[in-house]
C-alpha cells in the first residue's frame, strides 16, 4: 500500500520505518522536497521509501499519517492541499503542545475544541481518526516494548476509517486494545490527556509507559 507520513520527527520517522518494514511503500512529506531529515530518512530505508513536500506525500497516500508538529499542523495540511486529502483515511497523531513558555507545554487547543476537531472541519472530505496521540513513538509502533498490554484510543466520525484504523493498530503495529470512544469531538478528552502524561513521563524518568482500562459493576 502507499502510505503519506507528514513529518520528519521522530513520531514521522518510527510510524513511516515500522510501515516501510511491514512492505508498504512510504512518502514522508514535509515542507521542502529536500529535508534533510526526510532526504536522509529516505536513503536509510531503501527503495520502498521516499520523500517529497506535503503535497507531493498527501497525493501519493492512500492512507496518510499527521505527525506534524502540532502548532503547524493545519498550515501543513493547507500545504498538502483539500484535493490531495478528500476521501481518504487521515489517522492524526498531534497534540495541540505550544511551547511558547517552556516546559511544560500547554495546550494550544482545549475544553470547548481539539486538534482533531479542527482538521476536521477544515477537511471535510477528509476522514479523519485521532489515534495514539496518548503514547510515545516508540510504543505507537511496538506496544510489546512493555512488559504487558495496554490499551490505546481512537475516535472519529466516519466507521469504515475506524474500522480500518483499528486494522492498522492491531495487525500491523500489534495493539490488543483498542477502545472507540466515538465522534471526532472526543479528541478533546484524548488531547487533554497530554498535560497529565507529560508530568507522568517527568515522574517516571521515561517515556515508555502506558494504561490499561479496567472496569467494573
Amino acid at each position: 500500500m502507499k502510505i503519506a507520513v507528514m513529518g520528519t520527527g521522530m513520531v514521522g520517522k518510527a510510524i513511516a520505518t515500522k510501515l516501510v518494514k511491514l512492505g508498504h511503500h512510504v512518502k514522508m512529506g514535509s515542507r521542502t522536497a529536500k529535508n534533510v531529515n526526510a532526504v536522509e530518512w529516505s536513503a536509510l530505508q531503501g527503495e520502498r521509501a521516499s520523500c517529497g513536500t506535503y503535497a507531493d506525500a498527501a497525493a501519493f497516500g492512500e492512507i496518510v499519517f499527521n505527525c506534524t508538529n502540532g502548532m503547524g499542523t493545519l498550515d501543513a495540511l493547507t500545504a498538502a492541499g483539500a484535493d490531495n486529502l478528500a476521501d481518504k483515511l487521515l489517522i492524526d497523531v498531534t497534540n495541540p503542545l505550544d511551547f511558547t513558555n517552556g516546559m511544560p507545554p500547554t495546550l494550544a487547543v482545549f475544553n470547548d475544541d481539539s486538534l482533531g476537531e479542527q482538521i476536521q472541519e477544515a477537511f471535510p472530505r477528509a476522514h479523519v481518526v485521532k489515534a495514539l496521540n496518548t503514547v510515545n513513538c516508540n510504543l505507537m509502533v511496538q506496544p510489546s516494548l512493555l512488559p504487558e498490554p495496554t490499551d490505546v484510543f481512537m475516535c472519529g466520525n466516519d466507521e469504515d476509517a475506524k474500522n480500518k484504523t483499528r486494522q492498522i493498530l492491531t495487525e500491523w503495529f500489534g495493539w490488543q486494545t483498542v477502545h472507540d470512544l466515538g465522534s471526532i469531538e472526543q479528541s478533546r478528552g484524548l488531547e487533554s490527556y497530554m498535560p497529565l502524561w507529560i508530568r507522568m513521563w517527568g515522574a517516571f524518568g521515561t517515556a515508555n509507559f502506558n494504561i490499561k482500562i479496567v472496569t467494573g459493576g
